[in-house]
């Protein structure tokens, strides 16, 4: 299991993103298991992006808002970053 960043779990930014995530994921009827597998990343990494624990690479951040049927930049402005 990875572990959450040492510098920026939990911080404002990562946590509104997850949250913002979580959001997403839930309107589109998504488990984060489903998510996880779409993207191919492990479920319990999933959640602790949605927790804020991780920061996000793009190219994650990437393949979960197509995964989403969204833009990145739509994730980003839902977290109001």
């Amino acid at each position: 299991m990875a572990k959450p960043s040492p510098s920026y779990s939990g911080s404002k930014q990562l946590v509104a993103l997850g949250k913002a995530i979580r959001a997403f994921r839930l309107k589109n009827g998504l488990s984060q298991e489903a998510l996880a597998n779409e993207i191919g990343i492990d479920r319990s990494y999933m959640g602790g992006i949605e927790r804020g624990e991780h920061n996000v690479a793009i190219i994650n951040l990437s393949k979960i808002a197509k995964t989403l049927k969204i833009k990145a930049s739509d994730l980003l402005a839902a977290a109001g970053l």
